[in-house]
């Protein structure tokens, strides 16, 4: 917690001074004197010592300080609910995904995996499926209906070929419907060309737009971030931070790789980090590694918060404040009750 007017805390030390002053009120009381005939009728008229009296005065002093801190002005970092509208999971599906390093392979895993995903995040955002492979396609559009994506994502099949740059690109096109994006800019081999072309107008259109700024939609690329063909990720991930978009890459697989049997061929394939790594860089956002199934879910369930969730520092005055207000009319509601009116 941080105080805008720290110096206003100084006034805390005043209040043992009050309660100092209000034990000395207490022992400057006149005990009156009685003519008692017997010690028993003594004991009888003492009684038994009430300490609810010292209840209201307890409460008023607790009361102050929160109107001391209140003048402080305090803040705290909270977390509240963000306004992402849109998330795209673009879900790599090329053969290299069959490999078994992550059980029972990194697409069972990643699918399995993607729908607790979708089961963790708020029901008023909309989340949308892309799956590339040599080509990049949706799967399913952005919708609120959870039955619909997890049937999307069983509906993921495995393909030759990996084009990053199409993933992160039609992912946007998702995001961005009305931007005029089209599936053609990433699918051939004049793909390079064309990404320096399409940066230069989303910069006029945009302006100058600070990486990860966008804050109703972001991306979760899931891959095993090994380019085979199209163009160049880092240019795809140049278009969403020139958006503001984040890229949230989650990696996944383990660095020795392993082997797996495509057409005849035995292929070793490999987790490429240090791509995956840039494109979270560029775009403002994160990247996760995900060597099992356990880690890939565990990231999923971390992604589900952060791309939904937002911290902000928020002042607490007016909190503050009304507890005061609040300590202020217990104490004397219960001197009040216990007491009665002052005559």
């Amino acid at each position: 917690m941080t105080f805008f007017w720290a110096e206003a805390l100084w006034l805390l030390l005043a209040l043992p001074a009050l309660v100092a002053g209000y034990v000395f009120l207490l022992r400057r009381r006149k005990v009156p004197t009685l003519r008692m005939s017997n010690l028993a009728m003594v004991k009888e008229s003492l009684g038994h010592p009430d300490y609810r009296r010292h209840v209201p005065p307890a409460i008023l002093l607790v009361s102050i300080a929160a109107l001391i801190v209140a003048m402080a002005r305090p803040a705290a970092t909270v977390s509240f609910p963000g306004l992402e509208e849109t998330v795209i999971l673009a879900m790599d599906v090329s053969a290299s995904m069959q490999a078994t390093d992550v059980e029972p392979s990194r697409l069972a895993a990643a699918q399995r995996a993607a729908k607790e995903f979708v089961a963790g995040v708020p029901t008023n955002v909309r989340v949308g499926i892309v799956s590339f492979a040599g080509t990049a396609a949706i799967v399913q559009g952005p919708t609120l209906d959870h039955e619909a994506i997890d049937a999307g994502i069983d509906r993921l099949r495995l393909s030759p070929s990996t084009n990053l740059y199409g993933g992160i690109a039609l992912s946007l096109a998702a995001i961005f419907p009305e931007a005029g994006i089209e599936l053609e800019q990433f699918t051939d081999a004049q793909a390079e060309g064309r990404a320096a072309d399409h940066r230069r107008a989303t910069r006029s259109r945009s302006g100058d737009v600070e990486p990860g700024s966008y804050r109703s939609g972001a991306i979760v690329l899931l891959t095993d971030g090994q380019r085979t063909t199209g163009g160049d990720p880092l240019d795809a991930a140049q278009i969403a931070a020139d958006r503001g978009v984040k890229v949230y890459a989650v990696g996944l697989g383990t660095p020795e790789g392993s082997i797996i049997s495509f057409r005849g061929w035995s292929i070793r394939v490999k987790l490429d980090e240090e791509t995956l790594k840039q494109v979270a860089r560029m775009t403002g956002a994160q990247y996760f590694n995900a060597h099992s199934a356990e880690d890939l879910r565990t990231v999923y369930q971390d992604l589900s918060h952060r791309v939904v969730t937002k911290k902000r520092e928020t002042e607490l005055t007016g909190l503050a404040a009304l507890a005061a207000a609040l300590l202020v009319a217990v104490a004397a509601g219960l001197s009040l009750a216990w007491f009665g009116p002052v005559k």
